[in-house]
C-alpha cells in the first residue's frame, strides 16, 4: 500500500524512479554473491591470467609463456622465456621483458581495489554500489583486454628490418590459434582469466535477487 499523500513509484518522474530504485537495499544472498565477487578478486591477484604456448618440429613439447597480473613466466623453470626471446631476436622481435608490462605494477592493485569496493558494496548493501562495481570492472575488463591486444600487436609489427630472417608483420592470437612462420601459436586463459568471467555474472545476480527489493522510501 501507498503512504498518504505520496505517490506511486509509477507516477514518479523518471529520475525519481532511477533514484529510487538505485537506493534500494541489497538481501542478504546478493550480500554473499559480493563477498564472493571480492574473494575472486582477491584470487585472481595471484593467479596464472593467460598462456601463450608456441609448438614448432624442433619444440614438439612447446614454449609456454604465463601471463600473470604482476609477472610473466616462462616454462621449464623459466628457459621457454629464454628460448622464445632468442627466437624473437632471429625474427627482429622485441625480446619479452618484464619491465615493459608497465600495467603489471598497477593491475594486483586495481584488483585489490576492486575487492575493497565489493566488500563495502556488501556492508552498505545498495543497489547503486553493485552498479558502480558492475560499471567500472566492465571498462577495467574491456581496456585490460583492449592492451593486451595492443602489445600483441606491436610486438607483431614493429620488426626490425635489418633481422637475420624477414616475416611479414603479423599480430599473434589473442585466443585461439595462428600460424607464425613454421611455428603454431595457441593462446588461452587460464584459470585467473577464467575466473573474470564470473565475476559480471556474480554481480548481475547480486543485482537480480535484490531487484524486488522494497524502496527505503515510498511503497511499503
Amino acid at each position: 500500500m501507498t503512504k498518504p499523500n505520496q505517490p506511486g513509484s509509477s507516477q514518479l518522474p523518471w529520475w525519481r524512479r532511477e533514484a529510487r530504485f538505485l537506493d534500494r537495499s541489497l538481501n542478504p544472498l546478493s550480500r554473499l554473491l559480493l563477498l564472493a565477487v571480492a574473494g575472486l578478486f582477491v584470487a585472481i591477484a595471484f593467479l596464472p591470467l593467460w598462456r601463450i604456448t608456441l609448438i614448432a618440429p624442433q619444440y614438439e613439447e612447446g614454449l609456454r609463456v604465463s601471463i600473470y597480473s604482476y609477472k610473466l613466466v616462462g616454462g621449464n623453470g623459466g628457459q621457454d622465456l629464454v628460448e622464445i626471446n632468442n627466437l624473437n631476436h632471429y625474427i627482429g622481435m622485441r625480446t619479452l621483458e618484464q619491465s615493459d608490462f608497465v600495467e603489471m605494477k598497477w593491475m594486483p592493485f586495481a584488483l585489490g581495489l576492486f575487492a575493497l569496493i565489493a566488500l563495502r558494496a556488501a556492508a552498505h548493501g545498495r543497489m547503486s554500489q553493485v552498479v558502480d562495481l558492475f560499471a567500472l570492472f566492465t571498462y577495467f575488463g574491456l581496456f585490460s583486454m583492449g592492451l593486451f591486444y595492443y602489445r600483441l600487436y606491436t610486438y607483431g609489427h614493429n620488426l626490425d628490418p635489418k633481422a637475420p630472417m624477414t616475416i611479414e608483420p603479423f599480430t599473434p592470437m589473442l585466443i585461439g590459434k595462428n600460424q607464425i612462420a613454421n611455428f603454431v601459436q595457441y593462446s588461452f586463459p587460464l584459470i585467473g582469466g577464467i575466473l573474470m568471467v564470473f565475476i559480471p555474472v556474480l554481480l548481475f545476480g547480486a543485482f537480480w535477487f535484490s531487484r524486488r527489493s522494497r524502496d527505503v522510501e515510498g511503497d511499503t
